[in-house]
C-alpha cells in the first residue's frame, strides 16, 4: 500500500482511538464515584431493581457495580429473551362490522358493547400480569422500573370511558420505546397517544367557532335525510339519534390536557406559567384529536384548530398555523429551565430520597438541559453520583406496594406462573396497575404508603406470598429500600 494511502488511514484509525478513549474516560469518570463494597450494592440493587433475587448481590460483586450499572442503562446489550416467553400474550379485540352494527337492535348494540368492555378489561389485565411477569423475571431491571416511572409521570386511568382500550398501546408505543432517548420525544408520543387525548378529553377541544361551524355544518346534513317535512321510520330515526347521542360533544376550548402539561408533565407547579398560559397552551391543540374513537387513531382536525396569534411563556405563535402550534408549544416547555427542575426533582425523589438533595436536583437538571433532555444521560449522573450512594440516604425509602410485593416475589426465588394473586394483594394494597384515578399518578413517597392498617396487609400479604419467609418479608426493614 503506497504512502498516499496510509496517511488517511492511519489518521481514520487514530480519530477512532481518540473517541474511545475519550468515550472509556467518560464512562470511567462515572465509574470512579461508584464504591465497590458489598453494601453499596445491596444499595443500587434495592434502588435500580424491584429488589435482589437470591445471589445476585455477589453476581454483581463480581461483575463490578459500575459494570452492572453501565449494562443497565445500555439495557439492549442484555439477553432478556427469558422473560419473554413467560409473558401472556394479550388477547385481540373483538372484531366489529361497523356497517352491520348500525342495523343492530337496541338489545343487540347494548350486548355488543357489554363484550366489548369485557374484552377491553381482560386486556388491561392481561398487560397488569405482564407487567407484574416482567418486573419479576426481566433482567433489564432498571429499564422496568423507569417504565413504571414514566408511566406514572404520564399516568392515565384505564377506568376512564375508552381510555383502556388504548392502555396497551400507550405503554408499548408511547412509553417503553421512548425512556432512554429525549424527553421530547417521550413527551411528544404521550401528547399523540389515544390513551393521553382521550383521558384528558383533548379530543373533544376546538376552538369554539370551529366547533359550533361543525355543529352547523352537522346539522344541516341532519336536515337533508331527516329534516322538517320529511318522516323517517321509526328504527331509523332512533338509530339516528343513538348516532348524535355517541358522537363527540364538542363545546369549545377544553383546558384539561394544556394545564396538566404544564403542572404534572413538564415546568411544575410553581414553574412560572400563568392562567392565560394555560389558555393559549389549550388554544394551540384544538384540532389534536381521534380520527375514530372506536379504533384509536390520532388524528389532526384543522377545521377545529385555532388558526390565531398565541403567545406562550412569553413565546409568540404566529396566526395561520395548524398541528405546528402543538409541536412549538411542546418544543417551548421541553427546553424550559422549570421542566428541567421538576423532572430532576422527580427522579430524585424516586431514586434517592423522599427529601430530594438540592445539590444533586441541579446536578441532574445541569445534565438535562446540557444533553436537551437525553434521558440516559440524565440517569447516569443521578446513578454515578456520591449522594446516590451517600450513607444518610441508604435505606431511607419506603417500598411503594408494587414495589413490596414484586420485591418480595423476587427475594423468595418464587416460580410465579399465573400473577392473579399478586395483583389482587395490589388491589388490596391500593395500587392495581393502570387503577390510578388522578393524572398525578400513584405517590412514591412514604407518607402515602406507611400505616397501622397498611403495615398489617402488608404482613398478611407476605404471609400469602412465602409463608416460611414471612417474619422477614413483612418485618419493618423488608418494608425499606
Amino acid at each position: 500500500m503506497s504512502a498516499k494511502f496510509r496517511r488517511p488511514i492511519a489518521l481514520v484509525f487514530a480519530l477512532a482511538a481518540l473517541l474511545t478513549m475519550q468515550n472509556g474516560a467518560s464512562q470511567a469518570a462515572g465509574g470512579a464515584n461508584i464504591p465497590t463494597d458489598r453494601a453499596a450494592v445491596e444499595h443500587a440493587l434495592s434502588r435500580l431493581t424491584f429488589g435482589a433475587t437470591p445471589g445476585q448481590v455477589d453476581d454483581v460483586q463480581r461483575l463490578g457495580l459500575a459494570r452492572w450499572i453501565d449494562q443497565q442503562l445500555n439495557p439492549s446489550s442484555i439477553d432478556d429473551s427469558a422473560v419473554q416467553s413467560r409473558l401472556t400474550p394479550l388477547p385481540d379485540p373483538p372484531e366489529v362490522d361497523r356497517r352491520a352494527a348500525r342495523n343492530l337492535s337496541e338489545q343487540e348494540r347494548m350486548e355488543m358493547q357489554r363484550r366489548s368492555r369485557q374484552a377491553t378489561r381482560q386486556s388491561v389485565q392481561a398487560l397488569a400480569a405482564q407487567k407484574l411477569t416482567r418486573a419479576i423475571y426481566s433482567d433489564r431491571q432498571l429499564e422496568e422500573v423507569l417504565v413504571d416511572f414514566w408511566f406514572n409521570h404520564f399516568n392515565v386511568f384505564a377506568g376512564k370511558g375508552r381510555t383502556a382500550a388504548y392502555i396497551p398501546d400507550y405503554e408499548r408505543d408511547a412509553i417503553r420505546p421512548h425512556i432512554w432517548g429525549s424527553f421530547r420525544e417521550l413527551l411528544g408520543a404521550t401528547a399523540k397517544s389515544p390513551a393521553m387525548l382521550f383521558y384528558l378529553d383533548n379530543w373533544l377541544s376546538a376552538d369554539p367557532k370551529a366547533a359550533e361551524q361543525v355543529q352547523q355544518i352537522n346539522n344541516r346534513r341532519r336536515g337533508r335525510f331527516g329534516g322538517v317535512g320529511i318522516t323517517l321510520p321509526r328504527q331509523q330515526q332512533q338509530q339516528q339519534q343513538q348516532k348524535q347521542q355517541q358522537g363527540p360533544r364538542r363545546n369549545g376550548l377544553n383546558e384539561n390536557y394544556a394545564r396538566e402539561l404544564m403542572e404534572l408533565h413538564t415546568l411544575g407547579v410553581d414553574g412560572g406559567y400563568t392562567q392565560q398560559d394555560i389558555i393559549e397552551v389549550a388554544r394551540a391543540f384544538t384540532g389534536w384529536t381521534l380520527a375514530n374513537p372506536q379504533e384509536g387513531d390520532f388524528r389532526f382536525a384543522p377545521q377545529l384548530h385555532d388558526r390565531g396569534e398565541k403567545k406562550v411563556l412569553g413565546h409568540a405563535i404566529k396566526a395561520g398555523g395548524g398541528m405546528e402550534d402543538g409541536e412549538r408549544v411542546l418544543d417551548i416547555v421541553a427546553e424550559h429551565p422549570s421542566t428541567a427542575k421538576h423532572i430532576a426533582t422527580k427522579l430524585v425523589r424516586r431514586f434517592v430520597s423522599d427529601e430530594p438533595p438540592a445539590a444533586l436536583v441541579d446536578k441532574v437538571a445541569a445534565t438535562f438541559t446540557k444533553t436537551k433532555g437525553n434521558l440516559r444521560e440524565v440517569m447516569r449522573t443521578l446513578v454515578t453520583s456520591p449522594e446516590f450512594y451517600a450513607a444518610q440516604y441508604r435505606g431511607a425509602k419506603v417500598k411503594t406496594p408494587l414495589e413490596f410485593v414484586v420485591s418480595g416475589v423476587r427475594a423468595t426465588g418464587r416460580d410465579v406462573r399465573e400473577p392473579r394473586q399478586l395483583l389482587q394483594a395490589l388491589q388490596q394494597l391500593g395500587m392495581a396497575p393502570y387503577q390510578c384515578q388522578p393524572p398525578t399518578g400513584y405517590d412514591d413517597t412514604a407518607e402515602t404508603w406507611v400505616s397501622a392498617g397498611a403495615l398489617v396487609t402488608r404482613m398478611n400479604i407476605a404471609q400469602q406470598l412465602a409463608p416460611q419467609q414471612a417474619a422477614t418479608i413483612g418485618g419493618p426493614d423488608f418494608q425499606r429500600r
